[in-house]
């Protein structure tokens, strides 16, 4: 059986999915809402209301793509994982609160809709999809969800970064700092390994803890943790502990000598 359905006035590809919700009203809204916005881009195969039931549906189907319900009774969306040694799907998290786990999911490049889930929300969302194209890279973005998730600290440990070949999951604490480059950023880490990472600066900062990356410089984000010295002198700059030299700017140096100092 195809992976995918061909529409037959359209000749689009469709792309196959499950919805999977404990709350039956939930699962219902969802796929009305794509029969009625999406009826050329998706097509629902089935319905789950457990993720005993979906690992059912999902081995019978093999659909491209899972919409998981993150809060259920017996087992949560993130046990369906388990079951499966290869994830040949994708996936789109579905829950009804802003809880820790939105977090992980962000820092695992996964994407999740807010309930009630609306259309325009849902569009955007399979836009990001479509974009991303390569499932062949879920597995590596499950991995980095499931170590921050079962992290007991509370603190996330991992971020998947997008490559122009896929992920790189990277531990945070070893990010030295990230360096602008129009719509990309050339990530550093403390082994010395550069990312070639498809984002912006920007998009980076947004993703990395505040509490530990600062940035220094228009093009520059830093990990405090990895400045040994902070220099003034021909301008500000900062050396990091595998003895690399970073431009601080004027508008940037005030800030980072009072976050330096604890004065923040």
């Amino acid at each position: 059986m195809s992976s995918a359905t061909l529409c037959l006035f359209c000749e689009k590809k469709m792309t196959t999915c499950i919805i999977v919700d404990d709350e039956r009203n939930a699962r219902e809204f969802l796929e009305k809402l794509i029969n009625k916005h999406f009826p050329k881009k998706l097509i629902v195969l089935d319905t789950a209301s457990s993720v005993n039931q979906a690992v059912n549906l999902i081995k019978k189907h093999h659909p491209e793509l899972v919409f998981l319900d993150i809060q259920m009774p017996e087992e949560d969306g993130f046990e369906l994982f388990k079951y499966f040694n290869n994830i040949f799907f994708d996936i789109i998290f579905t829950t009804a609160h802003k809880e820790y786990a939105i977090e992980a999911i962000r820092h695992a490049a996964l994407d999740y809709l807010l309930k009630p889930i609306n259309m325009i929300d849902l569009n955007d969302t399979i836009k990001r999809l479509e974009r991303k194209g390569a499932v062949a890279t879920n597995q590596q973005r499950i991995t980095a969800l499931l170590e921050n998730m079962n992290n007991e600290s509370g603190i996330l440990n991992k971020i998947a970064v997008p490559t122009t070949n896929g992920y790189d999951l990277i531990k945070i604490s070893g990010i030295m700092y990230c360096e602008g480059m129009d719509n990309y950023n050339k990530l550093v880490t403390f082994s010395g390994k550069e990312v070639l990472v498809t984002k912006t600066l920007k998009k980076m900062e947004e993703l990395l803890p505040t509490e530990t990356f600062f940035r220094i410089h228009k093009s520059v984000l830093v990990n405090l943790n990895h400045i040994s010295e902070y220099k003034r002198g021909d301008g500000y700059s900062v050396i990091l502990t595998n003895g690399k030299k970073l431009p601080v700017s004027h508008r940037k140096n005030e800030s980072l000598v009072k976050r330096l100092t604890g004065k923040v």
